[in-house]
């Protein structure tokens, strides 16, 4: 048994450092395909969506603040139904997963370790994630905490001195040129946000869920801000028309982005090493809670046992695609799917619980244990 210990700074570390991962390489590209130079207003608006979808799994979580999201769906609408449900998010987050490793593996054997099998780099960095995820949650939380300053100051640092080749009129229309494919678009860049479904195994182990709200608003916006700082620097210092000629957009922006007084010409090999730690923390979130959601489903005290159990089925789903081009295509159709898995079945389950007026038992001052 361990007590509460996780704080609002802790959560929403977490979902900082979850949300920020191998989807900010090709953000610009996504975001410029959808709107042109109306990339950054679909990027806010698609930040705005998955905000949407946060508060409403927030809100669902704090009514159960003792209980993991598996326990609290079945509280709601009943074992046999929830548990089907249950399946079903624990599926998307395994596929989630091993796309998260694919793409990885791509952009390492494409940019660094080109006479590199992808499928080295795919395992290594899955088996780092199975190590990791043998912790509790409060481990989990210390490990996130520890990355967070490592992510965002070195991001924010390459926008920020990208801007001095930066050109405006890069930017304008603001609307871009056709708003007829912007809902697509926000539903992709909605997608990249998916991770904060962590949030529902965290409540359970906060000092005071009570405060899960500000941890997530402060989460997704810091992430979300960062976000639309990318676009707007890639578009901008590019321009919509060559942003579609390139792959990982960010990438080429740390290319082209110096240090003053040349102390570092280029800073892509900095960012990629500040990448891979982002793309870790992403998936060891993602397998984190696909392995707790099945410990949970089978009413088990540990998820230690299904660590190594599910990098199988991991690994071999993440060598289905047969190339990048098909990856990205398979990476858009699933994220929007899950859309209805973390924002469409949560927000169900919350106007059911309201309906039905049911409520966990407040939060007092107990000992619960984290991997229940």
């Amino acid at each position: 048994m361990e007590s509460r210990q996780i704080t609002v700074i802790q959560a929403a570390a977490i979902l900082v450092s979850t949300i920020i991962g191998v989807g900010v390489l090709a953000l610009p590209l996504f975001a410029v395909q959808a709107a042109d130079s109306g990339a950054p207003l679909v990027t806010m608006l698609g930040v705005l969506l998955a905000v949407i979808g946060l508060v409403l799994v927030t809100l669902l979580g704090m009514r159960f603040p003792n209980h993991t999201f598996i326990q609290y769906s079945e509280l709601i609408i009943g074992k046999s139904v929830a548990r089907v449900g249950s399946v079903l998010i624990i599926i998307f987050f395994s596929v989630l997963t091993s796309l998260t490793a694919r793409e990885f593996g791509e952009v390492v054997v494409t940019s660094v370790l080109k006479s590199t099998p992808v499928e080295v780099t795919v395992i290594v960095m899955l088996l780092l994630a199975a190590i990791s995820t043998r912790n509790n949650i409060i481990t989990f939380a210390y490990i996130h905490t520890f990355y967070f300053p490592l992510l965002l100051v070195p991001v924010l640092l390459i926008a920020a001195l990208s801007l001095k080749n930066a050109e405006v009129i890069n930017l304008l229309p603001v609307w871009g040129t056709d708003p007829k494919k912007m809902l697509k678009g926000m539903l992709t860049i909605a997608a990249l946000f998916q991770g904060t479904f962590v949030l529902t195994a965290v409540i359970p182990a906060m000092k005071k869920p009570s405060k899960a709200m500000k941890a997530s608003l402060w989460g997704i916006l810091i992430a979300g801000g960062l976000y639309v700082i990318i676009v707007a620097a890639a578009v901008s210092v590019f321009g919509s028309e060559e942003i579609k000629q390139l792959l990982w957009p960010t990438l080429e922006l740390a290319k082209a982005t110096s240090l003053p007084a040349n102390i570092l010409e280029r800073l892509d090999a900095a960012f990629l090493a500040v990448w891979v730690t982002a793309v870790f923390t992403t998936l060891f979130s993602s397998y984190y809670l696909t392995i707790y959601f099945i410990s949970n489903l089978f009413r088990l005290r540990e998820h230690k046992q299904f660590s190594y159990f599910l990098l199988p089925f991991v690994f071999v789903t993440a060598m289905l695609p047969q190339n990048i081009v098909q990856m990205y295509e398979i990476i858009e159709g699933v994220g929007r799917i899950g859309l209805y898995m973390t924002i469409g079945y949560p927000t169900l389950l919350l106007f059911i619980s309201i309906l039905r007026k049911k409520r966990g038992n407040p939060v007092a001052q107990q000992t619960v244990d984290p991997n229940r």
